[in-house]
């Protein structure tokens, strides 16, 4: 249905001409589904980009072919392209927060692809649209539609970015990320839509992403990119039972479960190598614990090896026995033993939070009633602890986040007690609530809608120094920066950086350093590794353990990833409707779950089968 062959693209970018795609090939039979993964700022949302001459303005194809059917798409006119691009190949984007039309309603822009490419018109349009907003999951429907995107949740966003593409029902879908913002229960909703579509349609599906477990479950074969160049290529089967390349081996390695709790995860040293370099050798080379001096000077081709194919110079010949063994850890194996749970004592108590939000109608906006969003929460988090709050989109755990460090104090009635140290936060006003935000930093789900796109990162990251820890001077903030941006994974240079110039997973990084700047004793992570691929999420996860165990800083860990929740947490609440259904250790809930909502949550998560 689908052939690439030998693509090549480029971005002309102020460091010189950037090598995004060099020389990728590959083939999507029609119903099958083509995985492709890899780090952050490997190529893999470019590669779904050029596909849909979606390229900016700086980009372009430097050579190759994308054949769909009869067609070559590089060689459509762009009115032909209109045609193809949501008819006959629909993409589901990252980011629903940018992809939707922050002024229409999301019934509007869902009827309007309906009506651009299909039939349905009026009436037939959105009754439609109803139809496929509640496909994906979205409650009540027909009053939703009506909606507008700031008043949904992340997860609600994406839903309605996947039943606007899928409503076209094209014959060809490119998925970049599309389960990322999403609960594991609607996240199971959605995979088995897709795959029930691909049954009944025989739709090929591009499957983007860097969750593994996604894959295991979903696809049929699997491509793993670096630096723009796939490293590996194999059945999905394959791929999982006996991965190749060290960096595939390194990627299994890298995933978080209860078996790792207390060990540092495998996390690669260092970043993807910038693309506008003239390569010379091997481009995983710098942080691969196998290489030697050839793989610094010989660029490796994509060897056959066994059913798959591997572009590293250990699978030539004579050297192919030699790879059958795995690499080498890449990180120490162990951490200290953790302190025992009667040593802590509780830094933030929550007693019975209720957050309502009133509902204002008319020219006058008089109130009428309110939306109880959280519904008397009470839970404990002790020094140095992590306690994960889980659910599903739009249970309140992001409000109950938002309300402990005082973001919705002009927006909502909040009821309760947040006691810090003793200190309530919902009293503090001047001067201590001040010191109070010094103490309890967040880091929010969007990392595009919550840096400033006007703003260098250096800027950024030195803002809350300058406003939370003035007794700092220059030198001491610009060294605290230099340290931050390593502890992060990224390279010193880019500090100079706009947040527009990286990708979805290193501006989550960025919104990791902003908070870890002025030093906090309680940090609310709202899905922080939710747009991280696999290795870097390690890096970030060892990085909050090593915090955690040197400076006994808490969390409050909102995520829907029970693996990150089994490898972190010391203790889980589940929230449903703005209650707390069950919460206790994270062996007992997870592992002997007393509530039927635990049991459903726990049933949809998706594991790697091999």
């Amino acid at each position: 249905m689908l052939k690439i062959d030998d693509l090549k693209v480029v971005l002309d970018a102020e460091v010189g001409l950037v090598r995004a795609i060099d020389g990728l090939s590959l083939a999507i039979r029609r119903g099958e589904t083509f995985a492709l993964v890899g780090e952050s700022g490997c190529g893999k949302s470019m590669t779904a980009l050029a596909l849909m001459r979606l390229l900016p303005d700086n980009g372009g194809v430097a050579g190759g072919r994308v054949q769909l059917g009869e067609h070559d798409l590089l060689a459509l006119p762009e009115a032909s392209m209109r045609a193809v691009r949501g008819g006959r190949i629909g993409m589901i984007f990252q980011e629903p927060a940018t992809s939707l039309n922050p002024v229409m309603r999301v019934g509007d822009q869902i009827v309007e692809a309906i009506e651009a490419h299909t039939e349905l018109r009026g009436a037939a349009a959105r009754a439609k649209a109803i139809e496929w907003l509640g496909k994906v999951g979205i409650p009540e429907p027909e009053r939703r539609i009506d909606e507008y995107p700031f008043r949904l949740s992340g997860g609600q966003k994406q839903r309605v970015m996947i039943a606007m593409t899928l409503a076209c029902e094209p014959d060809f879908l490119i998925a970049d990320e599309p389960t990322t913002a999403l609960d594991v229960t609607i996240q199971a909703q959605i995979l088995e839509l897709l795959k029930r579509l691909q049954k009944e349609e025989g739709m090929g599906l591009l499957l983007i992403t860097h969750d593994l477990a996604v894959v295991s479950g979903m696809a049929q074969q699997v491509a793993l990119m670096y630096a723009g160049q796939i490293v590996e290529l194999a059945s999905a089967q394959e791929f999982f039972e006996r991965p190749r390349h060290p960096y595939a081996q390194a990627l299994l390695r890298a995933l978080p479960d209860s078996a790792k709790r207390g060990e540092a995860l495998t996390a690669i040293a260092g970043t993807v190598p910038p693309l506008h370099e003239a390569f010379t050798g091997c481009r995983f080379a710098p942080r691969c614990p196998r290489a030697w001096d050839e793989c610094r000077s010989t660029p490796p081709a994509l060897l056959p090896a066994g059913a798959a194919q591997v572009r590293c110079l250990l699978y030539r010949g004579a050297d192919a026995a030699a790879a059958a063994e795995p690499a080498p850890a890449a990180m120490p194996l162990r951490y200290e033993a953790p302190r025992a749970a009667g040593e802590s004592r509780p830094l933030l108590q929550v007693n019975d939070l209720k957050v309502r939000f009133p509902i204002r109608r008319g020219l006058l906006q008089r109130e009428h009633g309110a939306f109880v969003a959280v519904d008397g929460v009470s839970f404990e988090i002790p020094s140095g602890r992590t306690l994960a709050l889980v659910g599903e989109s739009g249970c309140g755990k992001t409000t109950t986040g938002k309300a402990i460090v005082q973001l919705l104090r002009h927006q909502a009635r909040i009821d309760g007690q947040a006691l810090f140290e003793g200190q309530d936060l919902f009293k503090l006003e001047g001067e201590a609530l001040r010191q109070a935000r010094r103490s309890v930093q967040i880091v929010f789900q969007d990392p595009f809608g919550s840096l400033d796109p006007r703003m260098r990162v250096s800027d950024i990251l030195e803002e809350g120094l300058l406003a939370l820890r003035p007794e700092l001077d220059a030198a001491q903030r610009r060294e605290r920066l230099q340290r931050l941006i390593e502890q992060i994974g990224l390279r010193p240079d880019w500090l100079q950086r706009y947040p527009h110039e990286f990708s979805g997973g290193q501006r989550q990084r960025i919104a990791i350093a902003r908070a870890l700047a002025v030093e906090p004793r309680l940090i609310v992570c709202d899905e922080p590794t939710s747009a991280l691929d696999v290795s870097v999420q390690a890096q970030i996860l060892n990085l909050l353990r090593d915090l955690q165990r040197d400076t006994g800083v808490s969390y409050l860990f909102i995520t829907h990833n029970i693996g990150v929740v089994e490898y972190i947490a010391d203790r889980v609440a589940v929230m449903q409707r703005g209650r707390i259904e069950e919460q206790g250790s994270v062996d007992e809930v997870l592992g002997a779950p007393r509530s039927d909502y635990t049991r459903t949550l726990l049933a949809a998560v998706p594991r790697i089968s091999a």
